[in-house]
């Protein structure tokens, strides 16, 4: 509601509040991602579900055929499978480059869709008492 306060004829309301939390994100991108932009995203993911994901992809790759630079920190395979992408892993002591199925977000996931119901059974057979 603070976008409100801040509006006026010049400056009007984006109405961010009557948005989800995805879309309100992906308006600010439309709106104000430029060409020429160097742009540092943590986790966009976050407010995203996965085909919002790939909306963001899209804007991502659009931006980028134009001279935008993006440093994400993500674990997105979504966003992490972008043609391309210099992944760096920071999983161990030293900063290192990896391939996408290298990635533990592509491990993981590959792992559910590959063996949901062994893994399901597997994180879920102990009893759990609080």
């Amino acid at each position: 509601m603070e976008e409100l306060e801040y509006s006026d004829y010049k400056h009007p309301s984006e109405e961010y509040h009557k948005r989800s939390h995805g879309e309100s994100f992906l308006r600010i991108i439309e709106k104000y991602f430029k060409p020429d932009g160097i742009y540092i995203l943590d986790e966009p993911e976050a407010a995203l579900s996965a085909q919002r994901q790939l909306t963001l992809l899209w804007h991502m790759h659009k931006y980028a055929q134009l001279g935008a630079q993006f440093i994400i920190a993500t674990h997105s395979p979504i966003l992490l499978s972008y043609p391309g992408a210099k992944i760096l892993s920071f999983d161990s002591t030293n900063i290192q480059t990896c391939k996408f199925e290298e990635t533990e977000s592509y491990k993981i996931t590959q792992l559910i869709i590959n063996h949901k119901d062994m893994f399901i059974k597997r994180l879920l057979e102990d009893d759990v008492t609080l």
